[in-house]
């Protein structure tokens, strides 16, 4: 992963080498998400600066270094994360009179936007990516997020200032920015154990959401373009159901996931993979093996409570696929030793148990790879936790009961409607008078 962080004063009034000094200091904070190298650009006229720390994956050379300007020199990109079709982008774009100096996602994705426009370049990005790109001839900041929310990105406002990063500790490090508990994101956490998007857990500062452009005008104004919605693709698969058999949909399952996993495996620098031994990390696994011509590193955390413990699991899977296999047995007192450290790592409260082995198992793939591949989101995509099934069948009931019947405003219906429904980007279900 890589950093990025910023800033837009719109005040006009802070010097170049001000605007240099603060951006760094903003990034600084970042070095952890990238230890490879590190930058900065200012426009000291539009009061912008940009600030960048790299873990290198793709293109390993100095012609990766961000920020990075355009070839016409009329955008300047920082970008986290990966386009895995940059290639195919690549070989397109050069019949149309694009040349490249290197061999980096991010050159692709600066000239992409020169040909094609941002939108339209963003809508043929296969990727995980937060980026940050200014247009320096409409003097516009754009901030833009990947389809499903992988890679993080905050921003928001205060005063003259505008800022943003990849963490929250980034904005931390501006002089100019005091934060401020946000009571209804608070109101949130309690209820689902995390600070919901767009919230986040400070007033004023939000999450951008996934499959979103935020475009900042030179006057301070923004707006929102959404690129990609899964409610329209959700619409679109129930208006064209798949026409298909069984082992015809199974077969193309496997095909689709493993052109995905294909697709992820593409790296400059040394890759593993998470392995619990359960089904979505197991498949993912069984994909990259049948990809590569050595064995793959997979990496487990045991613990001898066999209540937690999936090492053995793991060990199972990985003897059966032929991976070269690293687990690492916890001790409680280990694990216990990670959790002061959980609130720097995220910023904000986040109350998922599961933060501690990944903490853990993270550590030890470190030792040996530089991108590891997991099965997360696999639960969320394919319905595999229990509570699914169980919120479905008492959404169904609460709709069964007649209109009217709960007519007072907190009632114990309403109260039900409010926790089941997504928050849909108000504050409204998250009040913290509730």
């Amino acid at each position: 992963m890589c950093g990025l962080t910023g800033f837009i004063d719109f005040a006009h009034h802070t010097a170049e080498d001000v605007l240099r000094e603060r951006a760094g200091a903003m990034s600084e904070t970042l070095r952890h998400r990238g230890p490879d190298d590190d930058g900065v650009w200012v426009d000291a006229d539009a009061g912008v600066a940009m600030g960048f720390r790299r873990l290198s994956i793709i293109d390993l050379s100095d012609m990766g270094h961000q920020p990075m300007v355009s070839s016409s020199g009329r955008y300047v990109i920082v970008f986290n994360g990966e386009v895995y079709n940059f290639r195919e982008l690549r070989d397109a774009l050069i019949p149309a009179g694009a040349r490249f100096t290197g061999s980096s996602d991010t050159e692709v994705i600066l000239e992409a936007i020169q040909a094609w426009g941002l939108e339209a370049a963003v809508r043929r990005f296969v990727g995980m990516f937060a980026i940050a790109l200014w247009d320096r001839k409409e003097r516009t900041l754009h901030l833009v997020r990947d389809r499903i929310g992988v890679k993080p990105l905050y921003w928001g406002r205060q005063g003259n200032l505008l800022l943003f990063g990849s963490e929250l500790k980034a904005l931390h490090a501006h002089p100019g920015w005091t934060p401020e508990i946000d009571r209804d994101a608070l109101a949130a956490y309690f209820r689902h154990a995390y600070v919901p998007a767009p919230f986040s857990i400070y007033h004023g500062i939000g999450k951008l959401m996934p499959g979103t452009i935020v475009s900042i005008g030179p006057d301070g104004t923004d707006q929102t373009t959404t690129y990609w919605s899964l409610a329209a693709q959700l619409e679109a698969g129930a208006a064209d159901p798949l026409d298909a058999t069984e082992d015809e949909a199974a077969d193309r399952l496997d095909q689709l996931l493993r052109e995905s996993v294909e697709l992820r495996m593409v790296s400059d620098v040394p890759l593993g993979a998470f392995l619990s031994g359960g089904i979505d990390s197991s498949t993912v696994v069984a994909q990259m093996q049948a990809l590569s011509p050595q064995p793959v590193k997979t990496f487990t955390i045991g613990f001898e409570d066999d209540t937690f413990n999936e090492a053995k699991d793991a060990k199972r899977v990985a003897e059966h696929l032929g991976t070269d296999h690293t687990e690492l047995y916890v001790r409680p007192g280990e694990a216990q030793d990670i959790i002061p450290s959980l609130s720097e790592w995220y910023d904000e409260p986040f109350a998922d148990a599961s933060q501690i082995p990944t903490a853990l198992v993270s550590e030890l793939a470190r030792r040996d790879v530089t991108v590891s591949l997991s099965g997360d989101g696999g639960d969320e995509l394919f319905g595999g936790y229990d509570r699914y099934v169980q919120g479905r069948d008492i959404w169904a009931r609460i709709h069964a009961i007649p209109e009217g019947v709960d007519n007072l405003p907190m009632g114990p219906v309403t109260m039900m409607r409010n926790q089941l429904e997504l928050p849909g980007g108000t504050s409204a279900h998250y009040s913290s008078d509730d």
